[in-house]
């Protein structure tokens, strides 16, 4: 078992306390009151425009606020991972693999899909309610007194981000845990998250998304995602494209950290069936690991599982226990909500949280490798996404697509322009405008057959309204 680092700071205590869609309220008034007064912070996950700059996420002020709290990101090693897609699923494989090595393992996760708590996860079960009053109680007076600074110069409080991912960090340092993996929110250079020192550094893929912050080629993108690579730390990569890929490359070289790569140091084989995928883990061309069962869908999760055994390769490396038996374990057993996930009853219904063009690719892919079924696509996007890519790539899968809005945020594309798009993207479509997405989940069992299928995506803010609504249904 890994070695906690030597500290000097409270979380090296063994006998600290252990503490115990999201305006509903759900009986637990502490809880209740935590959670609004959270998602009362400035929260640019629910704005319509996300500014990205020096003032607006600056560092400094979160590293000050981490320190203010006793410097929880120093409890135990750190994986960081950043990329364009892919990173909740590799965050949710890396840490089964740690768990079932024997690790108590943090993830801090975003979005959430139903509670605030699914951030703060530890061996994959999401904080209590209970945890999460305690950690708001112990978190707000720090906040509260940085905030009476912020205005006193003029500038912004601390953000929802900023205290969620320190949320996180004094979660995990309280519950003792031996390993914590950050999924990075919104690029990497000025990600709240990039005030941690990790073991090693992720970047899953590059491609395009929130290119009004980050840029618009592939190149700058990359740069902003590089920003989370730290001088010395091993880099994991499963970037593939030569532009992004030689961008990471040379910041990893600046900073004197080793690379291992996708396609170079490590590749995988993938093997699809209606049974169950699996895949071949190669390191240097030779197999290292044979016929690994994935329990995640398609392709795009075999590639993200090969960055995932490339992790926990390199933790090896460094002295971490995590035996052949665990690896496998985990990667055929490891859930993930709104990954191409299948909800119960029938017609067969997909939940996927697929937002951008290269997601709605993977998820068109796997749904065409997988049935030959009629389908019906149940749809809403953002205003800050490329939905006309995601139009071309979904629209031509379906035989009937059904626009609606979700209803939980401003960013929502209007059903009447979503609509248009993916009439150009797919004329002999039938596409109907439904407004609400439960009158829309309704629609879609009226005119899907019981041996079709009904996919459910284009938006987090979708799934996430959906799936307590399509698995109470189901399920009376």
């Amino acid at each position: 078992m890994l070695n906690r680092p030597e500290t000097s700071h409270q979380w090296s205590n063994p006998s600290m306390k252990l503490v115990g869609t999201d305006h509903a309220t759900t009986g637990e008034p502490r809880r209740d009151a935590a959670a609004e007064w959270l998602l009362g912070r400035i929260n640019y996950e629910r704005t319509q425009v996300v500014p990205y700059g020096e003032r607006q996420l600056k560092l400094d002020r979160m590293r000050q606020f981490v320190t203010a709290l006793g410097s929880p990101d120093t409890a135990a090693p750190i994986i960081h991972i950043a990329g364009t897609k892919g990173k909740g699923s590799t965050a949710a494989m890396v840490a089964a693999m740690l768990t079932s090595a024997g690790y108590r393992t943090g993830v801090f996760s975003s979005p959430h899909l139903e509670r605030l708590e699914e951030r703060f996860a530890i061996d994959g079960v999401p904080a209590t309610g209970e945890q999460l009053a305690e950690l708001v109680d112990t978190v707000r007076p720090v906040v509260e007194e940085f905030d009476r600074r912020a205005a006193a110069a003029g500038e912004d409080g601390l953000t929802f981000f900023d205290i969620t991912t320190a949320i996180a960090l004094v979660h995990f340092a309280q519950q003792q845990c031996t390993a914590m993996v950050l999924e990075v929110g919104l690029g990497g250079r000025l990600d709240s998250t990039n005030v941690c020192l990790p073991a090693v550094s992720v970047i899953t893929t590059i491609s395009f998304d929130h290119t009004k912050q980050l840029g618009n080629t592939l190149a700058s993108i990359a740069g902003e995602k590089a920003g989370i690579i730290k001088s010395g730390v091993p880099v994991v990569s499963g970037v593939v494209p030569a532009e992004p890929r030689d961008v990471i490359a040379n910041v990893a070289l600046e900073h004197g950290c080793r690379m291992i790569e996708l396609g170079r140091e490590f590749d995988y084989r993938y093997h699809p069936s209606k049974k169950g995928d699996s895949l071949d883990y190669l390191v240097k061309g030779q197999s290292n690991l044979a016929e690994v069962k994935l329990a995640l869908t398609g392709e795009h999760q075999a590639a993200n599982a090969a960055v995932s055994l490339a992790v926990i390769e390199e933790l090896a490396r460094q002295g971490w226990q995590i035996p052949e038996s665990a690896r496998r374990q985990a990667l055929g057993s490891v859930q993930v909500p709104g990954r191409v996930e299948l909800l119960p009853g029938k017609p067969v219904t997909v939940l996927d949280t697929a937002h951008n063009a290269a997601s709605a690719a993977a998820l068109a892919a796997t749904l065409a490798v997988r049935c030959e079924v009629p389908r019906t696509l149940v749809v809403s996007c953002s205003k800050d996404k490329d939905f006309a890519a995601i139009a071309g790539a979904l629209a031509p899968v379906f035989e009937r697509v059904l626009i609606t809005e979700y209803q939980t945020n401003p960013r929502v594309v209007p059903a009447e322009q979503l609509a248009e798009v993916f009439r150009q993207a797919a004329p002999q479509v039938a596409i109907e405008i439904v407004k609400s997405p439960h009158e829309a989940w309704h629609r879609a069992n009226q005119v899907t057959p019981a041996d079709g299928l009904i996919c459910i995506t284009g938006s987090f803010f979708l799934a996430a309204e959906l799936r307590p609504i399509v698995l109470s249904e189901r399920k009376s």
